[in-house]
């Protein structure tokens, strides 16, 4: 199998910084431009900036030049802040590059939807087309995935609760097409940036609710589960930050008669373990962090209380692996037709 010539712009995020460990175990890949943003001030060695780095990694990191990512490389990875991917990407694609962005540039695929839950407007709506931005949650779109050009990442959210809940509504046992997703996120989940409100005084100890039904990984699952099952779901969403470097977990709430058996059916279908290697069930428990950590796991788990005909979905996860760089190596294996587990294992 051939190389794959890859650069990372974002390199010095929390996305970035993963990418780089998956990238460096990948036999098919060779790292040849690592990027900052475009005010980094002076190539700085990727050991001195990460010394887990030391002896393995020589490249530098630099700011963020345009054409030489087009230069440099075949593929991009692009771990940038949401709104600073848009205007990028045309010009990599135009060059015949492939792309997998991790922010939410192109998650949408609805142009009126930025604004409200990205704040801003999209320059270039004529690729939120899903023919030409596919939707990379893998389980569920390897073939777009194997055919595109450009990748959108998802949601570290959204990947926990898609892969816990699509199944259900899939074999319409959801009734009324409602779910409560209370979900629990570690504090990398927030990007590397200086924030108060993410101080180790101010989270020890602690856990906050934030965006409430607000939050803007809410619409890209919406807009999957009516894609994929033709059915328009409801939602409530409370993610919550707590004291945790990285992990994330979604307790979905939804009603149903459904036999447990006709549930754990619904789910087997879905995620036969030949086809999707990296979600595992775990009917009759659920999961937690440190199953997950530093793993490119989706641990799905459920409980079934007949009484009240409630269910209750365990989806975990880590946010930088599975939810983010992870994923995106799982969708860089899919695209260039290398093994679907390479360097995730």
């Amino acid at each position: 199998m051939s190389t794959q010539r890859v650069a990372i712009a974002g390199a010095t995020g929390y996305a970035g910084e993963e990418l780089i460990r998956l990238l460096l175990q990948h036999p098919h890949v060779q790292l040849t431009y690592l990027a900052a943003s475009a005010k980094w001030e002076r190539p700085s060695p990727a050991s001195e900036v990460f010394p887990r780095f030391a002896r393995s990694l020589d490249l530098p990191i630099e700011s963020l030049d345009p054409s030489r990512l087009i230069r440099e490389c075949d593929t991009v990875f692009l771990a940038l802040p949401h709104g600073s991917a848009m205007d990028l990407v045309p010009q990599l694609l135009e060059t015949g590059k492939r792309v997998i962005d991790l922010s939410g540039d192109f998650r949408l695929h609805d142009p009126a939807a930025y604004p409200r839950w990205y704040q801003f407007e999209h320059t270039h709506p004529e690729l939120l087309n899903p023919d030409r931005a596919a939707y990379g949650l893998t389980e569920f779109h390897k073939d777009a995935i194997r055919a595109a050009r450009l990748v959108a990442n998802p949601g570290c959210y959204a990947t926990s609760i898609l892969l816990g809940s699509l199944p259900l509504f899939r074999a319409g046992l959801v009734e009324e097409g409602r779910l409560i997703v209370d979900a629990k996120s570690g504090l990398s989940g927030a990007g590397r940036k200086a924030d108060p409100s993410l101080l180790f005084t101010e989270m020890s100890e602690n856990l906050r609710a934030y965006k409430v039904n607000t939050h803007q990984h809410m619409p890209e699952v919406l807009q999957e589960i009516e894609r994929l099952t033709k059915r328009t779901p409801r939602m409530a969403f409370v993610p919550q930050v707590v004291p945790a470097s990285r992990g994330l977990i979604s307790m979905i709430y939804v009603r149903t008669n459904a036999r447990v058996d006709v549930i754990h059916d619904a789910y087997r279908k879905s995620y036969a373990q030949v086809h999707t290697p990296f979600v595992r069930l775990r009917p009759g428990s659920l999961p937690q962090f440190r199953d997950v950590i530093e793993t490119n796991y989706c641990d799905v788990g459920f409980l079934y209380d007949q009484a009240t005909e409630c269910l209750i979905v365990g989806s975990a996860l880590d946010n930088l692996t599975k939810g983010a760089a992870g994923q995106a190596v799982q969708n860089f294996n899919i695209m260039h037709g290398f093994p679907e587990t390479t360097a995730l294992l």
